[in-house]
């Protein structure tokens, strides 16, 4: 095998590859003598059919077959002999097929980059400071009570929190517009659902009314045909229903699989939940920032293949989480583009951060991820079971405290800026970023 490679690119290697003609003859003929013992055709007995015939026959397919299967083979060992790392599948084309001559072939393939991380000390992070109080756990508890609520109609004036079933009907300068309008229309007042402005216009109205209120697009409203534009709509109020809390009791806790006898064993509870998710947000928030950071630094060229491997994994997922009613292939790759191209190069940036210093998955770490994961569970011994007893869980954690220390390395030499937010503030920077 005579193998010579090109570089046509920072990531693209092209190999020329040529395997003897013999090597390629000699595994035609067996193939076809192996037809030949088990080809039926008209006018000869089973295994006694010419070989002149079986070659006219099948000659042209058994060959093909052979030199896709010389050109599979021949390329790994090719990428072996001269340790070649490739990204993805290769392009594989045949120059020289021709019976008696050496079979050429050339491989066309991508390789993981070579990448010189920039200066770690021009990475700024911000980290979100703040603490879970108690008026957040009374809002948090507040949102439970109202998830389980139950409705009353009631004929005194709207205020925040009820829900009211109203029509509107929407005009710009005095024509409607296209998605302006909602009949039976079930609205949460104070809740943020619709525009600035439009929610406390319906405060104060009662179930029969009717009535026009005046409101103005956001400038950065998503439909730019209707951004900053002053509209009216019309309004009838059809009824409204008050809120009815349950009891903070046994059988409330319950409902989110908190065994507690009495109110304050249940805002413990909850608030153990807060700071849960309050250490994740903020976790995602530093992680991301050390991600732009890394992006933002460092000059990074990406295999194609990887970032279409990954956009058939969002895809998959996409439709795994929408009931799986569609082949994921039926998904446009546009859509999910930029976020595998970033993940991609987030994934290569964090391995070389890794191989540049040696970074290891600490045991300890490893352990204490897992007993963490477990306390959220009512039987946290079977959780730690599980993870001992399945290796591919295990190497999840293992990968997740790996990825860790990397924002830690990166955390020693960058900007941290501090600033203090309130709670929802900092759980909304960590779930946008997550």
């Amino acid at each position: 095998m005579q193998v010579s490679v090109e570089t046509t690119s920072n990531i693209e290697r092209r190999m020329t590859i040529g395997v003897p003609a013999q090597e390629i003859d000699q595994a035609v003929q067996k193939r076809l003598q192996e037809t030949a013992r088990t080809v039926r055709m008209n006018g000869f007995r089973p295994g006694k059919v010419p070989m002149s015939v079986v070659k006219r026959r099948f000659g042209d397919s058994v060959r093909q077959e052979v030199v896709g299967e010389a050109m599979r083979d021949n390329y790994i060992k090719a990428l072996q002999e001269q340790d070649i790392n490739p990204a993805g599948y290769p392009q594989l084309e045949p120059k020289v097929v021709e019976e008696g001559k050496d079979l050429e072939f050339t491989a066309t393939f991508e390789v993981l980059p070579d990448i010189e991380l920039g200066d770690l000390s021009k990475v700024t992070v911000e980290k979100p400071v703040t603490e879970v109080t108690d008026k957040d756990i009374d809002k948090m508890i507040d949102n439970l009570r109202r998830q389980q609520a139950t409705m009353k109609e009631v004929k005194r004036k709207s205020k925040n929190k009820d829900i009211v079933t109203l029509d509107f009907k929407g005009f710009i300068d005095g024509e409607e517009f296209e998605g302006g309008s909602a009949e039976e229309h079930r609205l949460t007042l104070g809740s943020g659902q619709m525009i600035p402005g439009f929610e406390k216009a319906i405060v104060g109205g009662k179930t029969g009314e009717e009535f026009e209120i005046e409101v103005t697009f956001p400038e950065d409203y998503h439909n730019e045909e209707l951004a900053g534009k002053p509209a009216k709509f019309e309004i009838k109020i059809h009824k409204v229903e008050e809120p009815q809390l349950p009891e903070l009791n046994a059988e409330f806790f319950e409902q989110f699989g908190i065994q507690a006898e009495d109110e304050e064993t249940f805002r413990e509870e909850v608030k153990k939940n807060m700071e849960r998710e309050l250490k994740q947000a903020i976790s995602n928030k530093v992680k991301n920032d050390v991600v732009d950071g890394l992006l933002e630094t460092t000059e990074l060229d990406v295999p194609a293949a990887l970032v279409d491997q990954e956009i058939d994994r969002l895809r998959q997922d996409a439709v795994q989480r929408f009931g799986g009613q569609v082949d994921f292939q039926q998904l446009p790759k546009e859509i999910f583009q930029e976020q595998a191209t970033r993940r991609v190069k987030t994934g290569l940036l964090f391995q070389e951060v890794v191989k540049q210093n040696d970074l290891q998955a600490d045991d300890e770490k490893v352990e204490e991820k897992i007993q963490e994961i477990a306390s959220t569970y009512e039987q946290p011994e079977e959780v730690v079971a599980h993870f001992s007893n399945n290796p591919d869980q295990k190497a999840q954690i293992e990968s997740s405290v790996l990825e860790d220390a990397v924002v830690d390395h990166v955390l020693a030499q960058a900007k941290v800026k501090e600033k203090k937010m309130k709670y929802e503030e900092a759980v909304q920077a960590g779930q946008s970023q997550g």
